[in-house]
């Protein structure tokens, strides 16, 4: 699917590509992109999946959260991330209210793929999402289904903390990600749960699962990808890793995670969590 010479990404990549990957045993690497120069860039370096995520809220538009985030400032980056990539699977995330009801998120989401560019629509949540999954799927709207760490909850929880480590939790996560694929989710994204829920859940599925401090069984990764450059200020949280502080060059430590992610040496255990 990519050039061995250089990684870049030269044929489309679709959900049954990352399909396949799954039931190879393949890993495929995923980061977040905000515009087209950056999107250009990532994949280049062999990034088959780009996620525009709500995280824009606080590395591009310097909130406290992601709350902030409306449609139309996703609409608006997802299409710079389109035109600068226009072969790589895209993700957009479905921000905060933007999907109360299943009718609203049918708008919203209709939205982000007709104006934005997206092949594939992000919310936050478990059961209270299986009507919507169910209407997306009905209506030709690929689903992610994003579980453990919710960070549109971030009130709710109380801050940013790994979920699903007591036994009661962790079966919530597992059924509802069970839940989810039956209701039509086409992926699923686990944020900061325990190495052996993550396995579970991979192993329970038969649809990807993407990992961001979810352990390396996951069958994609994914990081911000100003994380993953150092650039974001403050103490990184534990998944993350620095790949440009062994290079000079940002595509090589773009190429360097990739790698990373296809040979299993990231997420290592100094980035996971028990």
């Amino acid at each position: 699917m990519t050039a061995v010479d250089n990684q870049t990404i030269t044929t489309l990549v679709t959900l049954r590509t990352l399909q396949k990957y799954k039931s190879q045993h393949d890993r495929f690497a995923c980061l977040t992109a905000y515009d087209a120069s950056y999107a250009r860039l990532l994949a280049a370096a062999g990034v088959e999946v780009l996620l525009v995520g709500d995280s824009l809220g606080m590395v591009i538009q310097g909130q406290t959260n992601t709350l902030p985030v409306t449609i139309a400032d996703m609409i608006y980056h997802a299409r710079c991330v389109r035109r600068g990539s226009p072969d790589t699977l895209l993700i957009a995330d479905m921000p905060f209210m933007s999907d109360m009801t299943p009718i609203q998120a049918l708008g919203n989401a209709s939205r982000l793929l007709a104006e934005g560019g997206a092949n594939v629509v992000k919310l936050e949540g478990g059961a209270r999402l299986l009507d919507t999954v169910s209407l997306l799927a009905g209506r030709g709207v690929p689903v992610c289904a994003h579980l453990g760490l919710l960070p549109q909850s971030v009130n709710k929880l109380g801050g940013y903390s790994v979920q699903g480590r007591d036994a009661q939790a962790a079966r919530q996560i597992v059924q509802d990600a069970q839940d989810l694929e039956r209701a039509g989710a086409d992926l699923v994204l686990l944020e900061c749960v325990p190495n052996a829920l993550a396995e579970e859940v991979v192993a329970r599925l038969k649809i990807p699962v993407i990992g961001i401090g979810a352990g390396p069984s996951c069958d994609g990764q994914v990081l911000v990808v100003y994380d993953m450059l150092g650039i974001t200020p403050g103490k990184p949280p534990r998944f993350v890793k620095n790949f440009l502080a062994d290079y000079g060059d940002v595509q090589q430590a773009v190429a360097a995670y990739v790698e990373a992610v296809r040979n299993g040496t990231f997420p290592a255990p100094e980035h996971c969590f028990k």
